[in-house]
């Protein structure tokens, strides 16, 4: 029991426990759609293409967040426009668009002034035992919206994502919809940077809601699972950085993948016993 309790007694472990849980279900959630969708390569591209809204965040004042948030729409739409106007594959462009805006964000950072002083290695990497009570008010507040909005247009949702050319014929708006997915994933990614970095955000949204895909067949299980996975990562990844003395957020990626691969196993084996 002690070591259990022993990390719960400084604050900044209970924070970042309780950002890694939320995390954890807002990754899941998210991810879930992104799965469905195909759009798994999507979300790496807009992992990287924040790093570009740092630097002129950073110049003009506001916070760093919301130009990572701007830099990631505008690379999403840009791969749409991409995609939909030229014979360029959606994979040739997420690349292109990828190294693009990396390229413009490291350049920024070096030529405007002060915006050297962003540290990108915790952009990159993540620090989670850096988390405070504002930013996990601004996370809880995130996952809440997520999941209302989720919940609201459930239905509507599960149509476009299984059957979009049906639901364009339907009369829906599937660019809206598409853009409030691409808009969903940015946020997603933006409230990743502190926990795990762009590099390995990729992984919990990835992740858990694949471990569950191989498990439950229905999208909003998937979800529920899926969540479970993320968050049960987490709590475990951050005892395991205690205690071991790794880095927080590689450890709750190695959590993430052991799930992955003893759903694999679990449904390799039940599928050989069929």
């Amino acid at each position: 029991m002690n070591l259990i309790l022993e990390p719960l007694s400084f604050e900044f472990m209970r924070n970042a426990i309780i950002v890694g849980i939320l995390m954890g279900i807002l990754c899941a959630v998210v991810g879930s759609y992104m799965i469905v969708q195909q759009m798994g390569m999507m979300a790496h591209a807009i992992s990287h293409s924040v790093v570009a809204g740092l630097p002129i965040a950073y110049v003009l004042g506001i916070s760093l967040s919301v130009g990572a948030a701007i830099a990631g729409v505008v690379s999403a739409i840009m791969l749409a426009a991409i995609e939909a106007y030229s014979r360029v594959k959606l994979d040739s462009a997420m690349a292109l668009i990828l190294s693009e805006f990396l390229a413009v964000g490291v350049t920024l950072i070096s030529i405007l002034p002060g915006a050297n002083r962003i540290d990108l290695v915790n952009i990159l990497f993540g620090n989670i035992l850096g988390v405070n009570r504002d930013d996990l008010i601004l996370t809880l507040i995130l996952t809440g919206f997520i999941l209302v909005l989720t919940t609201l247009f459930y239905k509507e949702l599960l149509f476009y994502t299984f059957d979009p050319l049906g639901a364009q014929a339907q009369g829906m708006p599937t660019k809206i919809y598409y853009i409030g997915l691409v808009t969903a994933i940015t946020l997603t990614v933006v409230a990743s940077l502190q926990t795990v970095g762009s590099l390995l955000v990729i992984a919990m949204l990835v992740g858990p809601a694949v471990t569950a895909y191989l498990l439950v067949k229905e999208l909003h299980a998937m979800m529920i699972w899926g969540s479970v996975f993320g968050a049960v990562s987490s709590v475990v990844g951050m005892y395991m950085s205690y205690y071991l003395d790794i880095p927080s957020g590689a450890a709750i990626v190695l959590i993430v993948f052991g799930f992955f691969f003893l759903a694999f196993l679990f449904s390799f084996s039940y599928r050989r016993l069929k």
